[in-house]
């Protein structure tokens, strides 16, 4: 399932700018150029991210995501801005910021940072995939209250496969992932832990032929 972000940025031509990028990389976007208009989707919908400028119409970003953390609003954000000041990095890390980049934006590294973001936020939490639950800490998938049966090799490959976002995970990324440096890993041990993982989810994982394999949580 393609994570959600919530964009604020004011420049209207920046923001269509990371608007198109972020949505040929996968993502869902609601971009707006005003706090308001920011806080107002935040009580309508849940984002997986939030994307914010410092310097807005109203009142600036720091003071948007105090009122949203006074609410218990504890989703991800990373600061934009042209501020490159300590004052304002200080400011922006006080008010509970995850990130803060500086304009010009290099955004080969934004889609770092969102990753870097996004996967840290996968294993803080208990992921619900349709009938199931997997603990990304613990690495157990559960029935309700009832563990299931899957060897730590496949429980290590669904998180993985997690990991990637809806996207193709590359075989050689898995096996360089499931096994260390010093063991040997197998083509044929990965579609066994695959078969495995298919027993619960038999239409989710998908085999790319010749690439890697695909998890859609639609």
């Amino acid at each position: 399932m393609a994570s959600k972000i919530l964009l604020l940025e004011d420049d209207k031509l920046f923001n269509e700018t990371l608007q198109d990028f972020l949505e040929e990389e996968g993502f869902v976007l609601d971009s707006v150029l005003d706090p308001y208009s920011a806080l107002d989707l935040t009580y309508e919908h849940t984002y997986d991210l939030y994307l914010f400028d410092v310097n807005l119409p109203y009142e600036n970003g720091f003071e948007l995501l105090h009122k949203l953390r006074s609410s218990g609003d504890m989703t991800p954000t990373i600061f934009i801005t042209s501020r490159e000041d300590k004052n304002s990095l200080k400011e922006g890390f006080t008010q509970g910021a995850d990130d803060y980049l500086v304009k010009p934006v290099d955004l080969d590294e934004l889609l770092l940072r969102i990753y870097a973001l996004l996967r840290r936020q996968t294993r803080s939490h208990m992921i619900k995939l349709g009938h199931y639950t997997f603990d990304s800490v613990s690495k157990r998938l559960y029935e309700k209250d009832r563990a299931l049966e899957l060897t730590q090799k496949a429980s290590e490959l669904l998180f993985i496969l997690l990991e990637g976002q809806g996207k193709v995970v590359t075989s050689e990324l898995i096996k360089e992932r499931l096994w260390s440096s010093a063991q040997e890993s197998s083509d044929g041990a990965l579609r066994v832990y695959v078969t495995q993982l298919k027993k619960y989810f038999p239409t989710q994982i998908q085999n790319i032929r010749g690439v890697g394999y695909q998890m859609s949580l639609v």
